[in-house]
């Protein structure tokens, strides 16, 4: 999973962020085809304490005005769910959390599996 906006974070500087109001957010864009109509998810984006989520997520909802209301029936109101739901994004920093304790435990794991047997 490749979260956008968290490249070069320690997991300390990381936590600080999350401690101070940071999240992980998802976006929704539509895009219509005359009779089919497709509203699909962005990456996770990782928004910082006191960034603004709205902004990152105009893009997905600029392109879903222009591309998303085409198709009937299902266009106009698959645009207008993703344009109400790109205001603040769907919050998903308590998965990714989640997803981060349990690699880390992982790897930790791993790294004690890989010291016994090299002193074997």
């Amino acid at each position: 999973m490749q979260i956008i906006g968290m490249e070069r974070l320690s997991l300390e500087e990381l936590s600080d962020e999350l401690d101070r109001g940071a999240k992980f957010v998802m976006y929704s864009w539509t895009v219509s085809i005359v009779v089919m109509t497709f509203r699909r998810p962005s990456q996770i984006y990782f928004i910082p304490a006191g960034k603004s989520r709205f902004a990152k997520g105009l893009p997905f909802t600029l392109g879903s005005m222009v591309v998303g209301w085409w198709g009937i029936p299902w266009g106009p109101i698959y645009t207008l769910t993703s344009i109400f739901g790109n205001i603040r994004g769907k919050d998903v920093t308590t998965e990714v959390c989640h997803d981060i304790k349990q690699n880390v435990t992982r790897q930790a794991v791993q790294a004690r599996q890989q010291a016994a047997a090299q002193t074997e």
